[in-house]
């Protein structure tokens, strides 16, 4: 199997576009939930709440695409360094973790989910829980991936390029994974243990599934690149079937509309982001296949510090909410305001992002001299 069907693949990835679109729609959520959290008429809710569910892939497609690009990486390279990958993860993703955490612990502690801290202990408990900001869930989530990737490494070597063991492996974990939701709804969302098992939301059990296939994505590329171009249509139909599902489970709740209803667990869900994930990787199939030197770059260059703007993301929505007074323009244009707040969010983010990490590096130069 050849490493790249296309020249301009080096450029950037599926990874790398499952990132960006990831991290775009991701910082839309939080600006909804402010803007319903003010009140608004059952038809704004009701738009809103269609809105979000179009936006709810982000998590699996980062997991999915922080996997492809890993594994592919690695696979280049003909080795897994667990020593590197770490030391590179320390730097990359762990260091700006705990220094927006504790900027969002000590700066803006009102933005804590479930209890506030009120001890050392506490502080540190919300530090590892990722109940710090409204978002820090999923950072939580994602390095389980991160310091578990010895165990994705080795289920690509066992599945290699072998299409039959690579079926086996998706059936079976589409199976455990479909198990695992049954029991999310049953004993977790409104069930028994709603409120005591809550964290089980951010256990990379809950979130396997992408990072498994992220992995045969990349090991049966071949068949995978060829199935998701061919097929495109029938991932729209899917697409379009998931989303109309997921709004009537939504709409079932009545008003208000709360979003804690359209949660990532359930198999209209898992359905939807798959097939999101399958879009986003044909578009950029496309493009490679055009050879869209641009447009690759820009994505590139973007994946790059999506993590990064993803952690400040909260941040600055809430200096752009509240400096702007974005909550009394919310009462009257709500749907303004909120494609407003999230361009400005979006351009600080990525923005303050870039210029860290070159201010991050400049220093680490002065010091290592």
């Amino acid at each position: 199997m050849k490493k790249y069907q296309f020249k301009t693949y080096q450029i950037a990835d599926i990874g790398d576009y499952l990132k960006v679109f990831a991290c775009t729609a991701v910082m839309a959520q939080p600006i909804m939930a402010m803007i319903m959290g003010i009140g608004q008429p059952t038809h704004t809710q009701d738009i809103f709440g269609i809105f979000y569910n179009l936006v709810k892939y982000t998590a699996p497609a980062f997991i999915f695409g922080i996997l492809y690009t890993t594994i592919r990486t690695n696979d280049e390279q003909g080795s897994f360094s667990y020593q590197k990958h770490m030391q590179s993860n320390w730097s990359n993703l762990f260091v700006p973790t705990i220094w927006w955490m504790l900027i969002y612990l000590l700066g803006m502690p009102w933005l804590q989910q479930v209890n506030y801290f009120h001890n050392f202990a506490s502080l540190c408990w919300q530090f590892i829980n990722g109940n710090a900001a409204p978002h820090l869930w999923y950072n939580t989530m994602m390095l389980q991936f991160i310091i578990l990737m010895p165990l994705f490494w080795w289920l690509s070597r066992y599945v290699d390029h072998d299409l039959k063991r690579g079926i086996w492996i998706a059936v079976l974990t589409f199976i455990l994974y479909f198990a695992w939701l049954y029991f999310y709804d049953y004993y977790v969302f409104h069930g028994i243990h709603e409120h005591d098992w809550y964290l089980l939301d951010r256990i990379f059990i809950s979130f396997f599934i992408y990072g498994v296939y992220g992995v045969l994505a990349w090991q049966l590329r071949s068949y995978y690149n060829q199935l998701v171009t061919k097929y495109w249509w029938l991932i729209v139909f899917l697409f379009t079937v998931c989303f109309i599902w997921t709004n009537i489970e939504l709409q079932k709740f009545g008003h208000p509309i709360n979003f804690n209803n359209a949660p990532y667990y359930k198999p209209s869900m898992t359905l939807y982001c798959l097939a999101v994930i399958a879009l986003v990787s044909a578009f950029c199939l496309h493009q490679v296949k055009k050879k869209s030197q641009t447009s690759l770059k820009v994505f590139h260059f973007l994946a790059t510090y999506a993590y990064r703007a993803y952690l400040s993301n909260v941040f600055w929505n809430q200096l752009v909410w509240r400096g702007l007074n974005m909550q009394y323009h919310a009462t009257f244009h709500p749907f303004l305001t909120f494609f407003g707040t999230w361009l400005l969010t979006w351009i600080l983010s990525f923005t303050s992002a870039y210029f860290l990490h070159v201010w991050w590096l400049k220093t680490k130069n002065l010091v290592q001299h």
